[in-house]
């Protein structure tokens, strides 16, 4: 439940992973195929969407777990900053809500703020500024790039600069 939940941001996870448990004690699950129909067996038809298949975000949630993807993706970013030169740009994009999240709290956590609880009187996790966010808000494709480019519609750029040290 919590997998799927998180990860594929789904808001019948229960119901999903109930109905993956109660299966799994019947007989293993061995084919994608027969994970995608107890998903549709939990899914009721009139909550489903038109835009996406009732079990893509359990998928999603599964591969982003198996793969550590969000854990990779903070780690790639903190590396990609600490490499980056001065007035050097980094440019991301990301492609479903948790990865763009990732970025922003990433780009955020570099720009001098402090992270520290508002109840604690000293700061304590020693924030340096590293970088300046170019994109307040993350640049989305426009209507006509989504039309000749549909898989761009769920595409968001984020960019920040590193400052110059004096």
């Amino acid at each position: 439940t919590d997998i799927i939940y998180r990860y594929g941001e789904e808001k019948w996870a229960a119901r999903i992973a109930k109905f993956i448990a109660a299966k799994r004690k019947e007989k293993a699950i061995h084919k994608t195929k027969d994970l995608v129909d107890i998903i549709l067996s939990a899914i009721p038809v009139g909550a489903r969407t038109k835009n996406i298949h009732p079990a893509t975000k359990t998928f999603q949630a599964i591969r982003i777990f198996i793969n550590n993807e969000m854990e990779s993706l903070e780690k790639g970013l903190d590396s990609a900053v600490s490499l980056l030169s001065e007035n050097g740009v980094i440019c991301v994009l990301s492609y479903h809500s948790l990865e763009d999240r990732v970025v922003k709290n990433t780009f955020n956590k570099y720009t001098g703020k402090c992270s520290c609880p508002k109840n604690i009187p000293i700061c304590t996790c020693n924030a340096k500024k590293e970088l300046n966010i170019l994109t307040k808000k993350a640049l989305i494709p426009s209507e006509d790039e989504i039309r000749k480019n549909p898989r761009s519609r769920s595409a968001k750029l984020r960019s920040a600069k590193k400052i110059t040290y004096i």
